[in-house]
């Protein structure tokens, strides 16, 4: 089952914000940089994360974005529904249709799985932490908030 870009852009982003919680606020503008997102796209999906309480902005000189919650309670599933509210929204009854039962279920537990999978844990993977250490090296040390979440 494939995750449309839009939860792909936003679960990448969270990720982005997530692995920087330290740092301080990111700007939009380096994730859309770092990713080759559109601006205006990522603005809209960062609208709608605002909205379902899952990042909060900061305005102003050194403001930016932030998580809205703690990494460890946001699950991809979270970040996928904010942003496509279709794609995990498959009612299980009402047809009789077969095969469209079969794909409603698959997607309920797909849907379940996601939401087994937090934020803190995709950053605390091992080869995320590789992957952040080259980056820093490649820069001298500065990251520049210019990760790039597989």
């Amino acid at each position: 089952m494939k995750i449309p870009t839009k939860g792909r852009y936003a679960v990448s982003a969270i990720l982005n914000l997530a692995i920087h919680e330290n740092i301080g606020p990111v700007t939009i503008a380096d994730i859309a940089e770092d990713q080759n997102i559109s601006l205006s796209y990522l603005e809209q999906l960062f609208a709608r994360l605002r909205r379902a309480g899952l990042v909060e902005g900061t305005r102003g000189p050194g403001g930016g974005y932030r998580l809205g919650r703690s990494a460890d309670t946001i699950t991809i599933a979270d970040i996928i529904a904010a942003v496509d509210e279709q794609m995990l929204d498959a009612p299980l009854e009402g047809t009789e249709y077969l095969p469209y039962v079969l794909w409603a279920d698959l997607s309920k537990r797909f849907y379940d799985y996601l939401r087994g999978i937090t934020v803190a844990e995709c950053i605390n993977r091992p080869e995320v932490g590789e992957f952040v250490k080259s980056r820093m090296s490649d820069r001298g040390g500065d990251v520049r908030r210019k990760i790039v979440a597989a």
